[in-house]
């Protein structure tokens, strides 16, 4: 079983600011990366924000201008970054609750969120998933929130291979408990393991609980963040065995435009 460094970015969103997101995006990426990083997850909807309001309005396609910086800075990193956004595919008038994977490599590949919370349907269409991802030697299935409430989307994910079950999510402090346990019980049941980026502040009118986290296979707390604020969760694999690492960051205030 090959060496493997993994990692959830909890991240403070600034409410529908995709410019300043993207520059503490890759004030995150960059400090992830001298941590020897393989694979970094950003929460749910991580470049505008918790804002189903404003979702139109914010909405990229894939392969908008303003999101290329953040694919080549994955590249030169040589790490494969997974930020949420709202998603509009030409030709569509389909607002979808996506997340961009922009991989090592240079590539790109989308999944979308395939299982709403009530009321998101009032402005998202519902997605179709995506293909699990190859970072190294490792399968990577991705998650958007309430797609992980559904026991056969973690049950689908591990009988394609799936090693790492990695999910992008809004969690608030009422839901958190229930939240984590679900989790926990798919690295258990499918020994496979289970990494979670929260939110680390309040978004679209949620008070985040923060508190990412890394279960290992056989459910296993192997890292979690201790509250709210930005941070990086790390899980590193060694010969098999899976250590975590907490890296409490500061990020740079960024200027409006003029």
């Amino acid at each position: 079983m090959t060496d493997l460094d993994i990692c959830a970015a909890q991240y403070c969103s600034s409410s529908g600011d995709l410019n300043a997101n993207i520059a503490r995006h890759f004030q995150l990426m960059e400090l992830a990366a001298k941590q020897g990083v393989d694979f970094l997850l950003f929460p749910e909807l991580s470049l505008t924000g918790y804002e189903p309001s404003r979702a139109r309005e914010l909405a990229q396609a894939p392969d908008a201008e303003i999101l290329q910086p953040l694919r080549e800075l994955a590249r030169h990193l040589a790490m494969t970054t997974v930020v949420g956004l709202p998603l509009r595919q030409p030709g569509s008038d389909a607002i979808m609750i996506g997340a961009l994977v922009f991989a090592a490599d240079g590539s790109q590949a989308i999944y979308t969120k395939q299982h709403l919370h009530s009321g998101e349907e009032a402005v998202f269409t519902p997605g179709d998933g995506g293909a699990l991802l190859g970072v190294g030697s490792e399968h990577v299935a991705l998650s958007i929130c309430a797609d992980f409430t559904y026991p056969s989307h973690a049950h689908a994910a591990a009988l394609k291979g799936a090693g790492v079950y990695a999910t992008s999510v809004l969690i608030s402090e009422n839901g958190y408990a229930r939240d984590s346990e679900i989790l926990q019980s798919y690295a258990k049941e499918h020994s496979m393991g289970v990494l979670m980026a929260n939110h680390g502040g309040p978004s679209g009118g949620w008070a985040c609980a923060g508190r990412s986290a890394f279960w290992s296979p056989g459910g296993d707390l192997v890292a979690s963040a201790s509250g709210t604020g930005d941070c990086l969760v790390i899980a590193r694999r060694r010969q098999g065995v899976w250590q975590g690492q907490v890296v409490e960051v500061s990020l740079h205030s960024v200027l409006p435009a003029l």
